[in-house]
């Protein structure tokens, strides 16, 4: 017997705020927005989700666990995501060829090349 991945759960201090963040950096769509928690999909009936829940704790460490985004054009993306409020982060990753950057709340992702 194996699992189907319903969804990868982020804590925000700011849920709605960051999961709209999410939607619109990824294309998804806001599928619930409550007090509790707010999920985003690629579509309604698509999985897996992000779920977004609140915590009062700032974040204090590097994740453990993170995004690989790969667009079609790394450089424009990168662009994009600054304009929307990402910002450069040095995780140690030294010379590389993908860009570390962090969302509004400071969760590390990476933005790769394209393939090919």
């Amino acid at each position: 017997m194996t699992s189907v991945w319903e969804s990868l759960t982020v804590d925000a201090r700011d849920p709605s705020r960051l999961a709209h963040w999410w939607a619109e950096a990824l294309g998804y769509e806001v599928v619930a927005d409550k007090p509790d928690e707010v999920e985003i999909r690629p579509a309604p009936d698509q999985l897996p989700g992000i779920v977004f829940v609140p915590v009062t704790d700032p974040k204090q460490t590097k994740n453990r666990l993170h995004l690989d985004l790969r667009p079609a054009d790394q450089e424009a993306e990168v662009e994009r995501l600054v304009d929307m409020g990402a910002r450069h982060v040095d995780v140690g990753q030294g010379d590389v060829d993908w860009t570390v950057l962090a969302d509004p709340e400071g969760n590390e992702f990476c933005v790769l090349r394209q393939r090919g």
